[in-house]
């Protein structure tokens, strides 16, 4: 379908990049952007967005280009939408409606799904409308007799509508309720178990997902576990956790969450509170920024408010640059909290990991036990849970020097040489 976007330009610092970012999302939605339209306006037309006189404008270059849609940078009122569409006879979608689609069509999981539907009834909830002809008026049974006469003037079908589409958010917030009691569940094994967790945040399509099947892949995950990548906006909308098991026996839970994008419908951050809750419960975030785009520090500004608006506060970052590649900046690099990488580099990768190490496990105990062979299960388990830093067998047993967590050093604290 060949669409227009169009947007008002009032003085905005990023207006330029928030254009391009609406032309990439009517790509995402599978629409093609011919042209586009921007009007210099101190704040938009109550009844229109746009100039009536920039809408009629409009309404010609689609019936030259064939288009059929119209797209804006903003969100409408209902007679906004109302007002262009008989000025244009266009389609018309507003951003919040445009991302919607999107998450509508690429939600997998039943979590996601629940979400968008919220979202999209929020979105509709405020813009029902109907007319007087619509009435349904109780009094009309009134006629049969009995107690119906005195009922006064009844629904209007806009009423029933609006019910309708509050129970239904209603309903759906509780099926999401159930889904995240079982999410919590699993976080406060994971605490019993004291695993460290990282989250990958930062804006759609700057490359987490690469990032996690690359780690994934370097440390011999089978294919079945790599989450699914693609280069287009919001690829993946569910979070995925995978288990990072390193070869000194080091290990941290990795989630990969949904990706941010400017303007965020208020609709859909609050419905993906839930999604993001692994990155509210996290240790370390690393924020993945495409470093080859020339609007990064928009991109690194518009997570990061994101994130404070779902509670996301108080953890320890990582920026990570990512798409080295495709400058030219030498990598990979660090520089404090700063890193320059490619994550379909191996070398990046594996300082990617060295960086995760050296701000999870900072808290490890180095300490030397002396097992006795009678106790080689005590062996075992220190194999399996500890990083060895060396062995020895002597007369007396094995003596271990391992680096361990404080819990597991004070399991094995009658071992203590």
């Amino acid at each position: 379908m060949l669409a227009i976007i169009a947007g008002i330009e009032n003085e905005q610092e990023n207006f330029d990049y928030t254009m391009q970012e609406l032309r990439a999302l009517a790509e995402a939605d599978n629409l093609t952007v011919i042209k586009e339209v921007r009007q210099k306006l101190d704040r938009p037309i109550a009844a229109t967005y746009l100039g009536k006189g920039k809408a009629e404008e409009i309404q010609q270059l689609a019936q030259i280009n064939d288009a059929q849609s119209l797209i804006v940078n903003d969100e409408l009122t209902p007679t906004q939408i109302r007002n262009l569409e008989n000025i244009t006879g266009l389609d018309i979608l507003d951003r919040t409606a445009l991302i919607l689609e999107i998450f509508s069509s690429r939600a997998r999981s039943k979590e996601a799904k629940l979400q968008v539907q919220i979202a999209k009834l929020q979105y509709q909830l405020p813009r029902l409308h109907t007319s007087a002809s619509q009435q349904l008026d109780q009094q009309t049974a009134g006629n049969a007799g009995g107690g119906y006469t005195n009922r006064g003037a009844g629904e209007t079908k806009l009423e029933l509508n609006r019910r309708v589409i509050q129970k239904r958010i209603t309903l759906l917030n509780k099926e999401l309720k159930n889904i995240d009691k079982d999410h919590e569940t699993q976080r406060k094994q994971r605490e019993q178990n004291n695993i460290k967790t990282v989250a990958l945040v930062g804006y759609t399509n700057s490359g987490k997902s690469t990032t996690m099947n690359g780690l994934l892949q370097l440390i011999g995950q089978a294919p079945e576990k790599q989450v699914f990548e693609k280069d287009m906006l919001f690829a993946t909308l569910d979070t995925a956790v995978r288990n990072i098991h390193l070869p000194d026996n080091k290990e941290f839970l990795l989630s990969d969450t949904v990706g941010f994008v400017s303007k965020l419908p208020h609709q859909l951050v609050k419905a993906f509170r839930s999604t993001l809750a692994e990155a509210k419960q996290a240790d370390l975030l690393i924020q993945v920024i495409d470093g080859a785009d020339e609007h990064a520090s928009d991109m690194i500004k518009t997570t990061e408010k994101t994130l404070q608006e779902v509670g996301v506060t108080n953890i320890p970052m990582i920026y990570a640059y990512n798409k080295a590649d495709k400058t030219a900046l030498s990598y990979p690099t660090i520089e404090g909290n700063q890193l320059v990488y490619s994550a379909k580099q191996q070398e990046s990768l594996q300082l990617l990991i060295e960086i995760i190490k050296d701000n999870l496990f900072s808290d490890y105990e180095k300490h030397t036990y002396l097992i006795p062979f009678t106790d080689g299960k005590v062996v075992e388990e220190l194999n399996k849970h500890a990083t060895i830093l060396s062995t020895d067998y002597v007369a007396q047993g094995t003596k271990l020097e391992v680096e361990l967590t404080t819990r597991l050093a004070g399991k094995f604290a009658q071992y203590l040489v």
